[in-house]
Order: C-alpha cells, then structure tokens, then sequence
C-alpha cells in the first residue's frame, strides 16, 4: 500500500468518526496473481460514501507531464485494461468512483491531490486513451492536506 492510499484511507476513517457517520474505508488486499479492482473501498449505508477510489500519484519534479492510461495503468494477461476493469466493478457494485491523483512536487513543495471523477475518466479513456495533463488534473477538486492527512469533505465525495 502506497503511503498515499494509507493516508486517504485514515482520512476517511477519521472523517466517518467526528462527524458521527456509521462508514468504514479500507485497502482491499492485493495478491500476488491477481489484478485489484481498485485500491480504496468506502463502505457506508450513507450513499455520498459508498465508494470505490483508485490512487495513482505521480512526480511532477521529475518532468512528467501528464498521468497516461498505457503508463500508469495496468493491463491483465487476457488484454483487459485497468480503466475497463475498474469501471465493471463500479457499476456492479453500484457505487460511485474516483480517480484521485497525488502530485508530488519535489523537496520542499508538498504534496497535492486532486479527485476526478470516474465517469470522467471512463469517458476520456474511450474518447482518446492517452490520460490527463497535470494542468488538466489541478482544475479538478482538490483534496486539501492538513497535517499529513487528506481533510474529506462531503460535497467533493457526494459527486460523481
């Protein structure tokens, strides 16, 4: 697990419990042979939470320009792409996803991370399947970060 979808998935948990919410957010277990369907499950009764997050988190510092659907998304051996896979589940289970996207900035810039819709990004990868821009990405939601924690708020989350 990444630190960033550790940090995402604390701040969900810390989030359901001051605001007296009944939610549980966790990281499904990845196995060695087996593709994950996502990296962020959101459980709750509420239906603004119920909730599947993939994480990706790039180093802007280091020149990347843009996150890229054939670089920074897997294909399984029968050919199915993460996209695909990813967006199977959402409407099987019924919940609402999210491509959230850390941007590392180098030494001394922080971190900041942006919420893109999943429905958005379904529909650029079967529009052009090359990905977002980093500017593309920063005109998205921002997921503000207090404290070495993601600060969840409910309007970005019910969206989607």
């Amino acid at each position: 697990m990444t630190e960033f979808e550790r940090q995402l998935v604390r701040s969900f948990n810390i989030f359901f419990q001051e605001n007296g919410i009944k939610g549980i957010s966790f990281r499904l277990k990845q196995h060695r042979f087996t593709h994950q369907f996502l990296d962020v499950i959101v459980d709750s009764l509420h239906p603004d939470y119920y909730l599947g997050i993939e994480c990706k988190s790039i180093s802007t510092d280091k020149g990347t320009k843009a996150l890229y659907f054939t670089q920074h998304f897997t294909t399984d051996k029968q050919g199915a792409h993460q996209v695909d896979r990813m967006s199977d589940f959402l409407r099987l289970s019924g919940r609402k996803g999210f491509l959230a996207v850390e941007l590392r900035q180098g030494v001394g810039k922080g971190r900041v991370a942006f919420a893109i819709p999943w429905n958005v990004v379904a529909e650029r990868f079967e529009a052009d399947g090359k990905g977002f821009r980093v500017d593309e990405i920063r005109e998205f939601p921002k997921i503000e970060r207090v404290d070495g924690l993601y600060r969840i708020e409910a309007k970005r989350w019910g969206e989607g």
